[in-house]
């Protein structure tokens, strides 16, 4: 599930935001409206869709060992503030107040593409990301991460 576009959206007096009708159609029909909202990496918010928070959570229940202390200190802080949301009846979902204060998220905010997921940034830390934009280092990740894989390779990623 691939989410495109950057979108800034304002939320109401409650935290409530409307979801963009692009990134509602760009869902799996099987989410259901539904999702799971919680922390995510670098100060922002992560929207999962709830297929694939279920898929995802499948996955770390059987690799993840909880005789090991790494994987239960990353399972507890992974899990910790996860919360589930519906979109309500004119596609709205309500932000918990406690991550809305993590993220630093006020009246505004951007929803991203995240992998298989949609974060949600602040406005001042996302347009302090794309205005410290640095062509050159992207593109020495970009080499970094990418340089040595050759997508024709992979069968699924032919079709």
């Amino acid at each position: 599930m691939d989410f495109l576009g950057e979108h800034k959206c304002k939320l109401d007096e409650k935290g409530r935001l409307r979801l963009p009708t692009a990134l509602k159609q760009q869902m799996n029909p099987v989410a259901n409206g539904k999702f799971v909202i919680n922390r995510g990496f670098d100060g922002c918010l992560e929207l999962y869709p709830m297929d694939y928070w279920v898929q995802l959570k499948k996955v770390m229940d059987k690799k993840l060992n909880k005789f090991n202390s790494a994987h239960r200190e990353f399972y507890r802080r992974f899990t910790s503030g996860a919360t589930e949301l519906s979109l309500d009846g004119v596609d709205r979902i309500n932000f918990p107040k406690h991550l809305m204060e993590y993220a630093d998220i006020k009246n505004e905010c951007y929803l991203t593409p995240g992998q298989n997921t949609i974060e949600v940034w602040s406005v001042q830390k996302y347009e302090e990301r794309i205005n410290n934009f640095n062509s050159d280092a992207y593109q020495d990740i970009a080499n970094e991460v990418m340089g040595n894989i050759n997508l024709w390779d992979d069968e699924s990623a032919k079709s």
